[in-house]
């Protein structure tokens, strides 16, 4: 007898006879469907709906589950069980997804299931409680199947974990996708047509490379490329400048420099653009001053690619930083110290043994900011002006007069296609080899200090952004203080009182701001996903590294399928797919929650195998000699050495879901009203002074959740003696 998955069963078979099979309206927390589970075909269990109401399609389902419950009691060798629950947990799983896509609001939802099995006068909605515990059961007995059968070493808690990462990205991030993606193949009335998609992208729009004859602009493709590269080269340096001044010299204003780097990532991203419009644009200071000073013409030269260069830098950088701080720190110090003794200067130490260790998290870092610029939408249509790229393309033929989803749907397969290409160049560098430099021997080496030189190029290269940084979010925080900016400088504290108002009353405090809602809204939604989002991508991580199994390279780059289609069709695709049945969670606040879970869980998932590649495997066999199993090992031994990767990717999630934009346009509502659309609309009303403000107080708001974090989580501890560097000599 197998405990745990006789207790999946059991429950599996009791969610059936005591929960609503279907989805309520009135919300689970009601009382009303407790007197229906038998009597009412919306509020009946899956067993009453089998027996009472007659949805046959629903048997099938029910019968494979109480199959597994037999084979839990009945005596069997171990290998043999494991063969029975892995295909009566698979049969289980393939006939709940053909009866719970096959069945929609108007019956049969494809033709040729009226035409093979007659009209059906029954409809069916979306899955409720009784059929979520049902499905996670099957779930449940094929990892349990998998591990009695010798899979994963036999140890459950891997297999679970695989099987909980590999069908959460097919449903909530393959599936969603898919479904938008089809479109590119399909005309205006749904039929399909493969010549459309070669149509579609080859557009004079798209490749035109009459830019170089300076005949015309090129076109969008190439646009989104190039700006991709120099965003991808752009931010890997400054994050490793910024990261190896924080690590290997004596800067005495290190955490001053922290918080100046990962400044632009709390920041809603079209501040960053609103910003440089305010110092560059054609009204700006500088283009004020100059045309005072010197007589040079105002011009509108922030528009276009370099602005938009210049802003995504900003923007995406402290992504960067967040990746490489824990590769750097993770280079074994011992290693260094055989180098030198070997003779070796510390220009030769740093070229062959510190940047080479290094390389995992430099081809990660330079991956997320490429996959990052292609992907952004909130810059390129501030700022692009005549500078078209693929997102903001995208974007048009969505919301736009044309409305021509198999259009965008064309593009976005386009974006994937660069992404696939920038995903396979990263394993190519990366390679084979190892580059494992934290293991279970002592490791009291002393850090090598960087080079007077290559100290002087990281702080010329660093120091220079970070005060750009300080100067550009002052004119932020100044223009929140202003009455109207560029006609009246008037100081006030208007914008403030009007967004966040307290009012005292008899019946206690009101928050009558006009803020306060959405803001709440925001921070709660922010606080349910960051967690989330760091455990899936961090768990993602540890089998991808620490596993081998068929499907590895197609399961991670599933995993950054989100990250590389811009947010816009992530909206588009998910009010495509859980707006209908089997899934009907569109204007509820799990849709927004795991948007954020699934379009921010990338980033956990390369900061953590970045930094899981430096940690040797015999650590994990130590682990396994000693009797512990994956859970123990994973706590114990694995997320100790992660911490930068778990802050990363808790503040990497929190910091996203409270300041995304295009990704969750499409699926706010009067309910759950997001701060990002809510500064939006402020702006688009040209009420900017209230939007600046507004901004700035979720800038101190993911400041203050940083450093929360950071005490949390705490810092990793390698046992190695610390040395007090002074200009960068130890």
């Amino acid at each position: 007898m197998n405990r745990a998955a006789l207790a999946w069963s059991a429950a599996g078979l009791l969610a059936a006879l005591l929960l609503p099979w279907y989805s309520l309206q009135e919300g689970l927390d009601s009382t009303v469907w407790l007197g229906g589970l038998w009597s009412s075909e919306d509020y009946a269990s899956g067993i009453a709906q089998v027996v009472v109401h007659g949805r046959w399609w629903l048997a099938p389902v029910l019968l494979a589950l109480a199959a597994s419950l037999v084979l839990d009691v009945v005596p069997m060798p171990r290998e043999r069980r494991g063969t029975l629950l892995v295909g009566v947990a698979t049969l289980g799983l393939v006939l709940f997804a053909a009866q719970a896509f096959g069945i929609g609001l108007r019956g049969w939802t494809a033709a040729w299931l009226n035409a093979l099995f007659g009209e059906m006068e029954s409809r069916q909605v979306g899955i409720g409680a009784g059929a979520t515990v049902v499905l996670v059961t099957l779930l449940s007995l094929l990892s349990i199947g998998l591990a009695l059968r010798g899979a994963f070493g036999g140890d459950a808690f891997v297999a679970g974990a695989m099987t909980t990462v590999a069908a959460s990205i097919l449903l909530f991030t393959a599936w969603p996708i898919l479904r938008i993606l089809s479109q590119a193949f399909q005309d205006g009335d749904g039929a399909v047509m493969p010549a459309l998609l070669v149509e579609r992208l080859a557009a004079a729009k798209i490749w035109s490379l009459r830019c170089l004859a300076g005949g015309g602009r090129c076109g969008v493709a190439w646009n989104t490329l190039f700006l991709a590269l120099c965003c991808g080269a752009g931010t890997t340096i400054l994050g490793l400048a910024f990261a190896l001044i924080a690590t290997r010299t004596g800067f005495r204003f290190k955490k001053t420099l922290r918080v100046l780097t990962v400044l632009p990532i709390v920041t809603p991203p079209f501040v960053i653009g609103l910003a440089l419009i305010l110092i560059f644009g054609r009204s700006g200071l500088v283009n004020q001053l100059l045309d005072w000073a010197f007589a040079v013409p105002q011009t509108r030269w922030i528009y276009g690619f370099q602005g938009v260069l210049l802003a995504q830098l900003f923007a995406f950088t402290p992504v960067a930083f967040l990746v490489l701080i824990g590769v750097v720190e993770g280079v074994s110090p011992t290693l260094e110290e055989a180098s030198r003794t070997l003779r070796a200067d510390r220009w030769a130490t740093l070229a062959t043994v510190s940047l080479p260790l290094m390389r995992p998290g430099l081809a990660n870092a330079f991956l997320v900011g490429f996959i990052e610029s292609i992907a952004d939408f909130g810059n390129p249509i501030v700022l692009g002006g005549d500078y078209g790229v693929l997102s903001t393309e995208i974007y048009f033929a969505v919301v736009g007069a044309q409305l021509d989803y198999g259009r965008a749907a064309a593009l976005a397969l386009l974006l994937l296609a660069f992404a696939l290409g920038a995903f396979f160049l990263q394993r190519r560098v990366v390679g084979t080899r190892s580059y494992a430099t934290i293991s279970g021997k002592g490791d009291s080496g002393l850090p090598t200090p960087l080079p007077d030189g290559a100290r002087r190029l990281a702080q010329c290269i660093a120091l220079p952004w970070a005060a750009f940084t300080f100067v550009l979010y002052g004119f932020a925080f100044v223009g929140g203080l202003v009455k109207v900016w560029g006609r009246d400088y008037t100081p006030t504290f208007d914008h403030y009182v009007k967004a966040f108002a307290i009012e005292r009353t008899a019946e206690g405090l009101i928050w009558s701001g006009a803020a306060w809602n959405s803001f709440w809204t925001t921070v709660k939604l922010a606080a349910i996903a960051a967690p989330l989002t760091a455990a899936l991508g961090l768990i993602a991580a540890w089998l991808l590294v620490r596993q081998r199994f068929a499907g590895r390279a197609a399961l991670e780059f599933a995993t950054m399928l989100s990250f590389a289609v811009p947010g816009t069709v992530i909206g588009v695709a998910y009010v495509f797919a859980f707006n209908v049945p089997p899934l009907e969670i569109t204007g509820t606040a799990l849709i927004i929650v795991l948007c954020f879970v699934f379009r921010n869980m990338p980033v956990g998932v390369r900061a953590g195998m970045a930094a899981m590649s430096q940690i040797d495997r015999s650590l994990d066999e130590a682990s396994a000699t000693l009797r512990g199993r994956g859970p123990q090992t994973l706590a114990y031994v694995v997320l100790p050495l992660l911490r930068p990767a778990i802050v990363g990717a808790l503040v990497y999630g929190f910091v996203r879901a409270v300041t995304t934009v295009s990704a969750v346009v499409f699926l706010v509502t009067a309910e759950y009203e997001l701060a990002t659309t809510y500064i939006i609309l402020r702006v688009i009303n040209g009420d900017y002074g209230l939007a600046i403000a507004y901004s700035c107080a979720l800038i101190v708001l993911m400041l203050a959740a940083i450093l929360l974090i950071q005490l949390a989580v705490g810092s990793r501890r390698l046992g190695r003696r610390a040395v007090q560097l002074q200009g960068g000599r130890a």
